[in-house]
């Protein structure tokens, strides 16, 4: 029973993936943080300095990339999204 808990768990994970062409598309310039956040989830990574800073979803080879001023979206990339 346990084993089926995990193997359902897998996969309901595997099918929320945020890093997706659709999610890349719905950022905008000016966005709020906490949007972005309710859309991607949790970034990997973030840092910054003097009220602007960067943050990353995902690793090397697939990720989105938003760069914040005061918590706001200004510039925003991505690599390798499905």
């Amino acid at each position: 029973m346990r084993r089926s808990l995990l193997a359902v768990a897998a996969l309901l994970l595997a099918g929320c993936n945020p890093l997706t062409q659709d999610n890349y598309q719905q950022l905008k310039p000016g966005m709020p943080r906490a949007e972005v956040e309710q859309l991607l989830g949790s970034p990997r990574e973030c840092s910054g300095a003097l009220g602007m800073s960067s943050c990353r979803w995902g690793d090397e080879q697939r990720y989105i990339s938003v760069q914040y001023a005061a918590d706001k979206v200004v510039l925003f990339s991505a690599r390798g999204l499905k």
